[in-house]
């Protein structure tokens, strides 16, 4: 009788046709732990991104000065022209920051219809003013006047009698707080009826 051998530690190399399909399962792992980590690798830059842009956002310098030509007083981010005296700089929060977190519509409307409020500190009605703006959610610059030198040049300016407190809607103005007007100027540039959630109300100017 012939003896059959068998061997106590079976051969480890795969059977015929199984080797291949090993293989590219193998290939197959690997190329998909690589795809992982290069996505991971992705998102991880995305979010470092965004954290800088973020704090690079996250506070502004505002400058304030009395504009030599109309004499009316000026709040903005940008610096005023060179040889511009008596100039007020103050760190706040940043407005490309916060127009970052307002919904798009604002956004939209903001670029294309910007807010100018013309007030002055003993405008009976200039706070109504800012709580329609505000109650609204618009977002909008405001413009302390300060003498009759600086309301007669308002008055060139919209091309008319001012009466404060005034409003400017991209190139459309209405002089004196008459809620029907200035709601239809708002109306017209895409401004929402009520201000979203989370909408931060602007302030009165300090003096």
């Amino acid at each position: 009788m012939k003896a059959t051998t068998v061997p106590l530690f079976p051969d480890p190399s795969p059977a015929r046709g199984e080797g291949s399909f090993v293989s590219r399962v193998r290939d197959f792992a690997s190329k998909g732990n690589s795809a992982m980590d290069t996505t991971s690798a992705l998102r991880f830059a995305c979010i470092a991104t965004a954290l800088l842009a973020a704090t690079a956002v996250s506070a502004q310098t505002t400058y304030r000065w009395e504009d030599p030509r109309s004499g009316i007083t000026v709040i903005s981010d940008r610096p005023p022209p060179p040889g511009t005296r008596d100039v007020t700089v103050t760190e706040g929060p940043s407005i490309a920051a916060e127009q970052q977190q307002m919904p798009y519509t604002i956004r939209q409307a903001s670029e294309k219809f910007p807010v100018t409020l013309f007030t002055s500190a003993d405008c009976g009605a200039c706070e109504q003013a800012r709580a329609l703006l505000n109650g609204r959610g618009v977002p909008f610059s405001e413009k302390l006047l300060t003498s009759q030198e600086e309301l007669t040049a308002l008055g060139r300016q919209l091309g008319g009698d001012a009466v404060l407190p005034s409003i400017s809607v991209g190139r459309q103005h209405a002089t004196g707080f008459a809620p029907p007007k200035w709601n239809e100027l708002l109306d017209f540039a895409g401004y929402p009826v009520s201000a979203p959630y989370g909408f931060k109300p602007a302030a009165a100017p300090s003096q």
